[in-house]
């Protein structure tokens, strides 16, 4: 993980000082948030087995998907919405088929199961099926509140509509994800108590400064490299005959969460694959209940404001889809490697799926009409 570190004064030098095209720029950024997500990860955990579990769970509100939160700061800063909305669709889908999926292959991987707390599955799940209520309500409002085309400036009157809505939601979200953490780390923690919780930790604390020093230089890191990989998106888009959707649905997503996946792996591996759970359906809970409305807020106040509507339907079918299989493999409180399989199977079906779409791009001035991939080869000859 350390040596793609090396990528941080690559990626700089690659756009300040050889000015090479946006592709190589966009991948190098990309490379460089992902050691630098983990640096924050660990010093995250640092402050967390200081300061106890209660804390501990709401530094990792603010701390566990600021690597993601700060790409799509910077992303709305350019204008482009429909890519934040397509980010948060992709880490919830990959949070919780690629890292789930991953954390269940590797963890069983030589054994014949693994055994994790079914209630805080259960609990996990709740919320997730919570998630697929609040993204569904704005999307449907948005359908079924059209005005007729008759009525003077309707198309305006739905925007605000949904704008207001999509405000409203996101306090409630933002409302609930608080209520949960006191229900799970306060009120009820001895029944969501993780295996090897209140234990003494066995690794060697850093010094504070040391942990405030990777806080401070990991988050200054990374929105340096997130402001170099949002100005070379359109362009790398276009290089690639992709779409910024798949682009921000597949590669800004694993990258703002990779961290959360490698971890995951690495405790199922140790056959602690009730934390691995809690890392990827946590942080896919948390993306959507707080990552997302945050967005929300933040696109008001820097004057990009952005809505939860989701543009393409395939996004809503996913997240449904995500909610569906999750509780189905982890009601049983038990993990084997070919459910592992199964879900990194729906994760390929819909990566394909997002592959192909060509969602309408709604993020503003330039946007111009993207190539389809493979299309053109299906075209008849003139």
């Amino acid at each position: 993980m350390n040596v793609l570190l090396v990528f941080i004064p690559l990626s700089l030098l690659l756009e300040y000082v050889f000015h090479l095209p946006p592709l190589w720029v966009f991948a190098s950024a990309t490379l460089a948030i992902i050691p630098l997500a983990d640096w924050l990860r660990k010093a995250t955990e640092q402050v967390a087995e200081r300061a106890g579990p209660t804390i501990g769970g709401l530094l990792n509100v603010t701390f566990g998907n600021l690597a993601e939160l700060i790409i799509a700061i910077f992303v709305l800063l350019g204008g482009n919405t429909t890519v934040v909305k397509a980010q948060i669709t992709g880490s919830i889908i990959g949070n919780a088929l690629l890292g789930l999926g991953l954390a269940f292959l590797i963890g069983t991987f030589g054994r014949e199961r693994q055994k994790f707390n079914r209630e805080n599955a259960g609990q996990l799940n709740s919320m997730l099926f919570l998630v697929v209520i609040a993204l569904l309500i704005p999307a449907l409002f948005d359908f079924t509140e059209r005005l007729p085309d008759y009525l003077a400036g309707s198309e305006a009157i739905r925007s605000n509509l949904d704008e207001y809505l999509s405000l409203g939601v996101a306090v409630v979200l933002i409302a609930v994800y608080g209520l949960n953490l006191v229900y799970t780390l306060v009120t009820h923690k001895d029944v969501f108590a993780l295996e090897g919780e209140g234990e003494e930790s066995t690794g060697k604390l850093w010094p504070l400064w040391q942990v405030i020093a990777v806080m401070l230089g990991g988050t200054a890191l990374i929105a340096l490299e997130s402001e170099l990989l949002s100005g070379a998106l359109e362009d790398t888009s276009s290089q690639l005959g992709l779409s910024p959707f798949f682009l921000g649905i597949i590669v800004l997503a694993v990258v703002g969460n990779f961290a959360e996946y490698l971890a995951a792996s690495y405790f199922a591996r140790q056959g602690k694959l009730g934390l691995a759970v809690n890392i990827v359906i946590g942080a896919t809970v948390q993306v959507a209940l707080f990552t997302a409305p945050l967005l929300v807020l933040i696109s008001y106040f820097i004057g990009r404001p952005m809505n939860l509507i989701f543009s393409s339907p395939l996004e809503l079918v996913a997240i449904v889809a995500v909610a569906l299989i999750v509780t189905t493999v982890t009601k049983d409180g038990e993990a084997t490697w070919f459910e592992g399989v199964l879900l990194l199977s729906v994760y390929l079906l819909l990566a394909l799926a997002f592959y192909f779409v060509t969602p309408a791009e709604r993020s503003g001035a330039g946007s111009a009409q993207l190539p389809v991939p493979g299309v053109e080869a299906l075209k008849p000859a003139a």
